[in-house]
């Protein structure tokens, strides 16, 4: 959606390209501290027009900084970061944040207690009077709060706030919107109905907009493209099911949910391992270790039958229920012509809820999807 009157002048550079980037960070660094680990560590990224970007990482990895770096609130120390083709932000030059056509949605929301509705969206605006009435009208509609425009913050539930926080950021028709956590302070009911209201705004409008979060599931679920951050670096960059079923090392495939790490010996596109051969999803040679989702192993109970082809012994030693799923931790047994596991080894696998198997018992365990070989980290 176009507005008729700018909301702000256009910078003097050339206008990007559509083939081009709206946000570009090149070589970035930020320290907090002369010593130490830096915050965001020659970090490269590109984030493309009309994408959802999500950057997950641990508490401490760099991607709030990284957030705030391309909002303007820090400056860099090295690199540089690009807007809409335009250099924002080197370690000589700052563009101040207001000048940078960027949207902020808080994880606190942010709204102004002593303003109505109404005021919080329209206070970014610049123009006359009519249209700017106008446009948070058009605003307060595409959220669902056009009844609350008279309303003050706290009148109103911790849904419809964070929603007219992001009428407020969209209302100056950024070239990108941040995200900063916005759904955390939300209660788990009001989460999830939340989120997917913000992510149909966004496609609706064709925002680009990079979301931070430590929640695994909302990354997945709503990105176009997802960033595992670690030591200020980005680990691994792509599409959500990429990220999660093609893990690039172990850290990612552990952060991204339960996955069991075997140790193997590649042989013709199988890897060798306790389980005996796991066929992999990916190249690689010698010595590897191959990640296992657990919905990638199959348990069944032993009941004094023979084993079932390519299945090994084990013994369950915890069971804990998932609601649609039950979560198996069973212990690994030696098995003929097959590589020792380590000592205790263990590893985790889902079975149906009808399947009573209980710790202690014996059961067979056998591998029905491909593991993915991990570069060493």
């Amino acid at each position: 959606m176009r507005s008729a009157v700018p909301t702000s002048p256009r910078p003097p550079d050339a206008p990007a390209r559509a083939a081009d980037p709206i946000v570009r960070a090149s070589g970035l660094l930020k320290r907090y501290a002369p010593v130490g680990p830096a915050a965001v560590d020659g970090l490269e990224l590109e984030v493309h027009r009309g994408e959802v970007l999500c950057l997950l990482g641990p508490s401490g990895c760099g991607k709030t900084t990284l957030l705030r770096l391309v909002a303007g609130f820090e400056r860099p120390d090295a690199g540089s970061i690009e807007v809409a083709g335009r250099v924002v932000a080197t370690a000589q030059r700052q563009v101040r944040p207001e000048q940078r056509r960027i949207g902020f949605v808080f994880q606190d929301f942010a709204l102004f207690p002593h303003l109505t509705v109404s005021d919080n969206v329209a206070f970014g605006l610049r123009g006359p009077r009519a249209w700017r009435e106008r446009r948070v009208a058009e605003m307060l509609d595409l959220v669902g709060m056009s009844v609350f425009g008279s309303r003050f913050p706290h009148q109103l539930s911790g849904g419809q706030q964070q929603r007219v926080a992001l009428a407020r950021a969209l209302a100056p028709e950024p070239h990108i919107l941040l995200l900063d956590e916005p759904f955390s302070n939300l209660d788990a009911s009001l989460r999830g109905t939340t989120r997917d209201e913000v992510r149909a705004i966004l496609r609706r409008t064709g925002t680009t907009a990079v979301m931070v979060t430590h929640d695994q599931e909302e990354a997945l679920s709503f990105g176009d493209r997802l960033a595992v951050m670690r030591f200020g670096r980005i680990e691994q960059l792509g599409r959500p099911e990429e990220v999660y079923f093609q893990p690039a090392t172990a850290f990612v495939a552990l952060f991204l949910g339960r996955t069991n790490l075997l140790r193997g010996v590649v042989e013709g596109g199988a890897a060798l391992t306790p389980l005996g051969r796991v066929p992999l999803s990916g190249a690689a040679k010698g010595q590897a270790i191959v990640s296992l989702r657990p919905d990638h192993l199959e348990l069944r109970p032993a009941d004094g039958d023979a084993a079932p082809a390519g299945s090994v012994c084990v013994t369950v030693a915890r069971r804990e229920f998932k609601g649609h799923v039950v979560a198996y931790e069973v212990r690994l047994l030696p098995g003929a012509d097959l590589p020792p596991p380590e000592p205790d080894e263990r590893l985790v696998v889902y079975g149906p809820v009808d399947a009573r198997l209980e710790v202690g018992q014996v059961a067979w365990l056998r591998v029905t999807g491909a593991g993915v070989p991990l570069r060493a980290p």
